[in-house]
């Protein structure tokens, strides 16, 4: 296959394909004579391994791993569940900040009128925690 075909066949971009090559998540490619970039069945696999970790969230760094583990036979289950436990925990951090961030900001919706008066408790709110900036 060339690029375009596994970038349709993966639903990986032929870009991302190229920067996953480039920062060694993938190996290189093979090049015909002319040049152009050809892929296996195996290339294809792993490509649509990559998207579905992507899909779950795993940052870069993490899906090395993951498919470092997936290429080991001899691997632990216990070293995979690790990993995913600790992205678990990165999720629901995250979470908690998403939920925060719309309860606060939904509290500020509340309470404004909306109507054509200046006076606006976002606005108020939002620059109550803004920094202070010294008038020239």
């Amino acid at each position: 296959m060339n690029i375009g075909q596994i970038a349709k066949a993966s639903g990986v971009s032929s870009k991302m394909i190229r920067h996953y090559e480039a920062i060694g998540l993938i190996e290189e490619s093979r090049r015909t004579e002319s040049n152009y970039r050809t892929y296996s069945a195996q290339d294809l696999h792993i490509l649509r391994f990559i998207k579905s970790a992507r899909s779950l969230g795993f940052s870069l760094d993490d899906i090395g791993r993951l498919l470092s583990l997936w290429k080991d036979k001899s691997r632990a289950s216990a070293d995979v569940k690790a990993l995913a436990l600790s992205h678990i925990d990165a999720l629901n951090a995250k979470i908690g900040e998403i939920t925060a961030m719309r309860d606060t900001l939904q509290t500020l919706a509340d309470t404004c009128h909306g109507n054509a008066r200046p006076e606006c408790p976002i606005i108020q709110g939002l620059a109550k925690d803004a920094p202070k900036r010294a008038c020239h």
